[in-house]
């Protein structure tokens, strides 16, 4: 009774809401679309590949899950999605069985987008399933090992919290695989194990590099006192520390990375970040040390710092860093690689072929990258969708374009949905800057032209077709310099189309389109001089790359209602407000119930329906606080209350969206994935069906298609078309559950041609393919509890089917389709924008089974207001919506109504043809129930009406080939010309958009016409004849066979 009742104040109340049917478990057919793109891929931070077969590979991402491929590189797919965090620092096969996989979640590259964890994982059937196996508080996991003598030893090095101190960190043992874990080296709390390698020939022998470190959110620092080099031969019970006496470089070490020779375990390689940072050999297996060389070694330790031998020879080294480098000569010179032109920067995993070292793969801030002749050449894998975006918008183009800026991967613009055949490709995408991608804005001004940025508030304005490009960024003639985030605020003027905000520690105006700007604030920020020194960042290695910028605006929100309303979050925690358009600021931080002092401000958005409502995003990670906070007014910022809290939100919070139509829908994304209300925040639901608990960091609705579209971090752009369904949720509520059947579509339909796509034609397997829509309409079927029960009959197993009926203003049924209802929310049910036209010519006759035939696509539907009836179970519903012409098409309404009247001329000409085929048909079952009753005659009639049958056999068959190829045809005939080749002319010409303008369609008309005109003739000749003659033996015996013919 206890365990109940704490069951019941656990659970969201929206569970209740609608009788006992969660939320999530009501929309499971509203599956998101994954549309990439993949063409620049993503951070890679762990490589594995199977011990027994090298083309099955295991990739860990910074925040797009665990990867799997079982061809080699050519084709990977997602093996982690269902588990509740995405951030991999490690992958492994369990050496001695392959079936086991481990993956350690957050990354060990902690730089300031770094995404953390929430331990280690376990699978024990290749991947399928998993089950969290402990290291929950480690926050990363960076390396695996697994003895490979006893798959329930396995060690894992952890880093630990990069922005605070904490106990769990270390190097961590388990012997009972998983089942529980003991931290075997352990320094202090702000030093964890950068590296862990093992003894190739001695799996009790570890070598760790422990690294002191510690993030700040306007600084780093690598290198300390519990820096340094571990040895342990024990299997981690008892370790020693190597220092200046046994070679290393005295005073401060930072960072470490660490490699074995596997064909000589002797000898160890050392990359130690120091004073003066250099890479350093063992020969006697980590023993003793010595310099070997300082030049060409790394430049930015605290982000990568691998060093990795050919397994087959020891002097041959692989350096990772911004580039890689490799070694013929045990270290001492270096040669690059993986030049920019070729590979991404920043490396941060490798992993080489054992037996030839010939096979290598890279993974980099890029994606993945495959080398079959040691590092000498790359292929570079496109197919993984790993886009870490800060920020997305939307224009209102058909389709829509998506805008945004990728971690290190630049700015980019792409299609929501594309009229093409083969999906949305990469090469639908377009860089339009370079460098980290932050905020990309359409210009409102001029459709050909957007605002983008890279890190340090570095805007220009892009033309997207010529691809010139003004750097616009705000100056000033203050002495005081501007500071802007790495992540800078920019935002657009709601009332004015060339107005822009941007912010650095003040609200700057442009009202031309980024030529001139005013400054619109005091300097909203705290304006901590001591958070100010980004200059010195970086501990031994000054890494100022303007990631640890501070004390500057991160977030720019005018109302859409008021222009005089502006809202402003920095970095360091202020939450600023105007309501006379800039003359006079008020700080609301004070009013943020629990919000945490000096927290991070990203996103504040402002309702477009209720002026005094806005929302605010709060998040405070980098100071160890892991809460969520999101706030909520209504009284333009008087009172704020807290809407979302641990105990109905997991991960912080990085995100926030509402419902254009209904205030009380609200998305909120946050590091672990999507969170949906039904009540303006009250109570939460997690998004689990098909949506991986990836970081969402913005999040934004299409003002007319209504989808909401998610930039995420680590999954690229994912889509939930129409949320229209959630809407009907908040309106009806319970209710919901008593309609029985709903349709939910878009409000307008375009009509446009597909397009072939562009580029490679037949694309085998390594290309990627967004999920495109799958037709020009589409709608989606509501199907209450109740009745999908009942349509699924007494067993349950019968898959119900809902009949479509289109109508036009008439009322009159213009197309009809079917649609197998499975699930309560269907999704994706294609809608035709055509009447039925007429049927195919086929040669043999189609078993309907009792159904209505679904037609071929005929005469276009004019542009206008149309019905779409849903019925199932007696049951029906309607949904009204408007056709138009796709503005690129360049189609009037005249156009189309003289296409339509082309068409009526073809179904009069194709009438006939389609009759005379389908009494062939029906003369060619009358013959196959003949001969089927032929037994019960006596030998006499059996004989003469078998001889006569073949006759009229073979003059039938005659008839269908002046129509079809032979029955029995094998091969290729595309030279004889038969009447359906030249009823698939006209129906080709009747869809040409050139028709009007040529004689051509005139002339296949009358082609056709000629030979279905000569072939009438044959069969009325046949039917007076030898068929008249077969028809009265036939009725001699009895056999009433020929009514269905009668009735022709």
């Amino acid at each position: 009774m206890k365990k109940f009742l704490l069951l019941l104040l656990v659970l969201p109340l929206q569970l209740f809401l609608f009788g006992q049917e969660p939320i999530m478990d009501l929309m499971k057919g509203m599956k998101p679309r994954f549309i990439g793109p993949a063409g620049m891929s993503g951070r890679v931070t762990s490589i594995d590949v199977h011990p027994n077969n090298i083309d099955h590979l295991l990739i860990g991402t910074a925040s797009g899950g665990v990867w799997e491929s079982k061809n080699g590189g050519i084709s990977f797919n997602p093996i982690f999605d269902e588990q509740p965090i995405q951030s991999i620092g490690a992958v492994a096969f369990d050496p001695s069985n392959p079936s086991v996989i481990w993956a350690g979640t957050g990354e060990g590259n902690p730089r300031n987008s770094q995404s953390s964890g929430i331990g280690i994982f376990k699978s024990i059937d290749g991947g399928k399933n998993w089950e969290l196996a402990g290291l929950e508080k480690t926050k990363t996991i960076h390396r695996i090992i697994i003895d490979p003598r006893n798959s329930d030893i396995v060690y894992a090095a952890s880093l630990g919290l990069a922005w605070g101190p904490n106990e769990d960190r270390g190097v961590f043992k388990t012997i009972n695989g998983g089942e529980t874990w003991e931290k075997v080296l352990f320094v202090n709390d702000t030093t964890g194990c950068a590296d862990l390698v093992v003894d190739p020939s001695n799996p009790n022998k570890l070598i760790a590099a422990m690294w002191h470190y510690h993030r700040k959110p306007w600084t780093f620092t690598s290198g300390g006192n519990g820096s340094g080099i571990y040895v342990s031969y024990d299997g981690g019970k008892n370790w020693k520390q190597k220092t200046e006496k046994e070679g290393l470089p005295a005073g401060t070490i930072g960072r470490v990375g660490l490699s074995f020779a596997s064909n000589k375990p002797n000898i160890v390689y050392a990359l130690v970040e120091a004073k003066k940072t250099g890479l350093y050999k063992s020969v006697d297996g980590g023993e003793n040390w010595k310099l070997v060389s300082t030049k060409n070694i790394g430049n930015r330790p605290f982000y990568y710092a691998d060093i990795y031998v050919d397994p087959t020879n020891e002097n041959r080294l692989f350096n990772l860093y911004s580039t890689v480098t490799r070694s013929e000569d045990g270290g001492k010179t270096f040669s690059g690689i993986a030049p920019y032109h070729k590979a991404h920067p920043d490396h941060h995993a490798f992993w080489i072929e054992p037996k030839h070292g010939k096979f290598i793969i890279d993974g980099n801030d890029g994606g993945l990258l495959i080398s079959r002749n040691g590092g000498d050449n790359w292929q570079y894998v496109s197919s993984l969708p790993l886009g870490q975006f800060y920020h997305i918008n939307l224009d209102n183009q058909i389709p829509y374009n998506i805008y945004g800026g990728l971690q290190d991967n630049g700015s980019w613009v792409g299609p929501a949905y594309v009229y093409e055949q083969g999906g949305i490709r990469n090469h639908h995408w377009s860089e339009v800057l370079f460098g980290d991608g932050f905020d990309v804005m359409p210009n409102k001004a001029d459709a050909n032209k957007l605002f983008a940025m890279y890190q340090g508030g570095t805007l220009t304005e892009v033309d997207k077709n010529t691809g010139y490009s003004s750097f616009i960024q705000p100056q000033t003639q203050d002495s005081v310099p501007l500071r802007f985030s790495w992540n800078a605020a920019l935002a657009q003027d709601p009332f004015k189309d060339c107005g822009v905000y941007f912010g650095s520690q003040y609200v700057h105006y442009s009202k031309d389109c980024g030529k001139n700007w005013q400054v619109l604030s005091p300097d909203l920020t705290t304006n901590d001089t001591i958070k100010q020194k980004q200059v010195e960042s970086g501990g031994l290695t000054i890494d100022a790359t303007k990631a640890e910028n501070h004390t500057t605006i991160l977030a720019i929100a005018p109302s859409p209602l008021d222009s005089n309303l502006i809202y402003v979050g920095t970095d360091d925690g202020n939450l600023q407000a105007t309501i006379d358009g800039g003359k006079s600021w008020s700080n609301l931080s004070a009013k943020l119930p629990g919000a945490p002092k000096n927290a991070w401000i990203p996103q504040i958005v402002c309702s477009e329906q209720m002026t005094g409502e806005a929302f605010v995003v709060v998040n405070n990670y980098r100071q160890n606080d892991w809460k969520p906070y999101l706030y909520k007014t209504i009284d333009y910022g008087k009172t704020w209350s807290r809407i979302a809290s641990e105990k109905n939100v997991q991960g912080y919070c990085l995100s926030v969206a509402q419902d254009p139509i209904n205030r009380s829908l609200l998305f909120l994304g946050t590091q672990q994935g999507l969170f949906v209300s039904l009540n303006g925040g009250n109570t939460w639901d997690k998004w689990n069906d098909k949506l991986p608990s990836m970081p969402i960091r913005d999040m934004k609705i299409h003002p007319r298609e209504h989808d909401l579209v998610l930039g995420t971090f680590g999954r690229a752009i994912i889509i939930l078309d129409d949320i229209s369904p959630l809407r009907a949720l908040v309106e009806k509520k319970e209710a919901i559950l008593n309609d029985s059947l709903l349709i939910f579509g878009h409000k307008e339909a375009y009509q446009t041609p597909w397009k072939q796509a562009k580029g490679i034609r037949f694309t085998g397997d390594s290309e990627f393919k967004g999920a495109n829509r799958r037709s020009n309409y589409t709608v989606r079927l509501w199907v209450s509890p109740n009745m999908y029960k009942k349509a699924s009959g007494k067993d349950g197993k019968k898959k119900p089917e809902a009949e479509l009926f289109l109508k036009n203003n008439l009322g009159d049924t213009i197309n009809y389709s079917r649609r197998k209802v499975d699930s309560l929310i269907t999704n994706y049910t294609p809608i035709s924008l055509h009447e039925e036209g007429p049927n195919w010519l086929r040669r043999n006759k189609r078993d309907l089974k009792g159904k209505r035939a679904i037609m071929p696509p005929g005469k276009p539907l004019l542009a206008g207001s149309y019905t779409l009836v849903a019925v199932l179970d007696s049951v029906s519903t309607e949904h009204v919506f408007v056709v138009k012409e796709h503005p690129n098409n360049g189609k009037s309404n005249e156009y189309r109504i003289a296409q339509r009247a082309a068409y009526d001329e073809v179904m009069d000409l194709v009438k006939p043809v389609l009759k005379d085929v389908e009494r062939l048909q029906n003369m060619e079952e009358v013959m196959k129930k003949v001969s089927s009753n032929l037994s019960l005659l006596d030998d006499s009639a059996k004989k003469d009406l078998t001889k006569l049958g073949k006759g009229v056999s073979d003059t039938l068959n005659q008839l269908f080939e002046l129509y079809f190829l032979a029955k029995d045809f094998e091969g290729y005939d595309h030279v004889t010309i038969r009447i359906s080749n030249l009823y698939n002319n006209v129906q080709t010409y009747l869809r040409a958009e050139n028709r009007g303008e040529s004689a051509n369609y005139e002339l296949a008309k009358a082609r056709l016409l000629v030979a279905w005109e000569d072939a009438h003739k044959k069969q009325e000749a046949f039917e007076r004849g030898i068929w008249s003659e077969y028809q009265e033996k036939v009725s001699e015996q009895q056999f009433d066979f020929f009514k269905e013919l009668k009735e022709d």
